[in-house]
């Protein structure tokens, strides 16, 4: 029955010439944040905390980008 099911979410929106996809991680803590970094001002912008690596493969295929494509900042 499909009263409980989960609903797919939706893809992130991603401009590739604007924007490139970023992990920020935190040397103290280990949080990771996942978002984009906008080329022109180099300002970071969040989209969503993650916990564990599933979580950056799930951003990646709502955004429609490899894994390898994703740049960890400090």
């Amino acid at each position: 029955m499909g009263i409980f099911r989960k609903k797919e979410p939706p893809p992130i929106p991603y401009n590739p010439e604007t924007q490139r996809p970023a992990l920020r991680s935190s040397i103290c803590t280990g949080e990771m944040t996942l978002g984009f970094v906008d080329r022109e001002t180099g300002k970071f912008h969040a989209y969503e905390l993650a916990h564990d690596e599933t979580d950056v493969e799930r951003f990646c295929a709502r955004a429609g980008i490899a894994p390898g494509d994703i740049r960890r900042i400090y």
